[in-house]
């Protein structure tokens, strides 16, 4: 018997809606990092695309646990003192929240030319609407897939 590879005509890519409001950064992040690569599907190979399209809707209601709302993302200008940072809460309020949705699921993936690929299939939206209801998008409720996915406010 020999062991499967799969080619660029096995591969089956499908468009996954996922809702993050009140689920935990991380483990949305490791869920929606599993669905890029594939490796969720019997017939993963590691240097294929094989994953699915991932759309992610409010972004900007995620939860962080403990204190990961002040720490801070790095990020250099390339001049000389040019280190600069900002704390996640303040990205969360601010134009753009879901940069810190994408961070942690880039972050998730190997660094090399396939994770970049994969990172093209990934759509996260602050709000709840989106432009992509003509591929018409399986739901996902991550919410349900384990209790600890949610976090209760104190």
């Amino acid at each position: 018997m020999k062991t499967f590879s799969a080619t660029p005509a096995d591969v089956d890519k499908k468009w996954i809606l996922i809702d993050a409001e009140g689920v935990v950064l991380g483990r949305l992040a490791s869920i929606v990092a599993m669905r890029l690569r594939g490796k969720h599907k019997p017939s993963f190979t590691p240097h294929m695309d094989m994953g699915d399209n991932v759309i992610i809707i409010n972004a900007d209601k995620v939860q962080l646990t403990g204190k990961k709302r002040e720490e801070h993302f790095y990020w250099h200008t390339g001049h000389p003192g040019g280190i600069k940072s900002r704390t996640k809460a303040q990205i969360l309020e601010g134009a753009h929240p879901e940069r810190v949705v994408t961070q942690a699921i880039k972050r998730m993936l190997p660094g090399n030319r396939l994770s970049r690929t994969q990172m093209t299939n990934l759509r996260v939206y602050a709000g709840a609407e989106h432009p992509h209801e003509a591929q018409s998008p399986e739901v996902l409720d991550v919410k349900s897939l384990n209790k600890k996915n949610t976090r209760v406010a104190k």
